[in-house]
């Protein structure tokens, strides 16, 4: 699934890329949103603006009109120049929006929705989001808060857990929990405050270098990293490395499968012990 910094990359990329264009084309898959296309099309509005809630990507038109899409596990939002070849084939086309000079293809997208401007700060699936650590700014004591109201889960359950920090996913859950030096499967209830504060300042710094562009970083792009180390090989501490040795201790990283999905978490039991 993507996590919350693909889906800030994506929104980047889009709106750099679409912003202040005329629609010359819309496609879409699904009967509502081409239902609304029919009454109200979508050909000649202006790309305002593309942006990122959470795992939420939106792009807003002119006409007081916002798409909400959201990828789940295997959507991806592609942008092309016109008249070139899609890595993707064109039965995994859900969304297509197309200007004068580029094409924003939206794959295997399994959620997309229109809605006003002014419905997007109530809608549901936007309203109960927690705070975001990518946003422009990250309230830590209601992260905090609604970590204690979840108090029985583990704290992975927590962090992954859209309505408490919204953006995480599998893979930082478990890249944040061991820079934080936290055992994944303990209670919410067993870390005091200035543990949970600590993974969440990881969270956000965590997130925040992998948004960053390579002219900022002044480093070549090796796609997500948490080590900060420019070997490609090195990228993550312990996300998929199980059996391999820790990077800090040289212990085997041990594994787990939980959930209705079975997501698998990763750790180092001698590091967060």
């Amino acid at each position: 699934m993507p996590e919350g910094d693909t889906i800030f990359r994506a929104a980047r990329t889009l709106h750099r890329l679409l912003a202040g264009k005329t629609v010359t084309r819309f496609e879409s898959v699904f009967p509502a949103l081409n239902r609304i296309d029919e009454d109200a099309p979508i050909a000649g509005r202006t790309i305002e603006s593309v942006f990122a809630r959470g795992k939420h990507l939106l792009i807003a038109f002119s006409g007081d009109l916002v798409l909400r899409t959201h990828m789940r596990m295997n959507g991806s939002w592609h942008v092309y120049p016109t008249g070139a070849r899609w890595k993707r084939p064109a039965r995994d086309m859900r969304v297509l929006v197309s200007t004068s000079d580029v094409v924003a293809v939206g794959f295997n997208v399994p959620v997309a929705e229109f809605m006003k401007a002014r419905d997007v700060t109530r809608h549901e699936a936007l309203r109960s989001l927690g705070p975001d650590p990518l946003g422009e700014r990250f309230d830590r004591s209601e992260a905090l808060r609604r970590i204690r109201e979840r108090d029985h889960d583990p704290i992975e359950d927590a962090l992954i857990n859209q309505r408490v920090v919204s953006g995480i996913g599998n893979v930082f859950k478990s890249e944040i929990l061991f820079l934080a030096g936290v055992n994944p499967f303990r209670r919410s209830a067993s870390l005091d405050d200035p543990t949970l504060e600590r993974i969440l300042e990881v969270a956000v710094d965590q997130l925040k270098a992998n948004v960053m562009t390579p002219a900022q970083t002044l480093t070549p792009s090796f796609g997500r990293r948490t080590t900060r180390s420019l070997d490609p090989r090195e990228k993550l501490w312990v996300y998929g490395r199980g059996g391999r040795p820790c990077r800090r201790c040289g212990a085997p990283i041990q594994s787990r499968a939980a959930g209705p999905d079975a997501r698998l978490t990763y750790w180092c039991p001698q590091c967060q012990s």
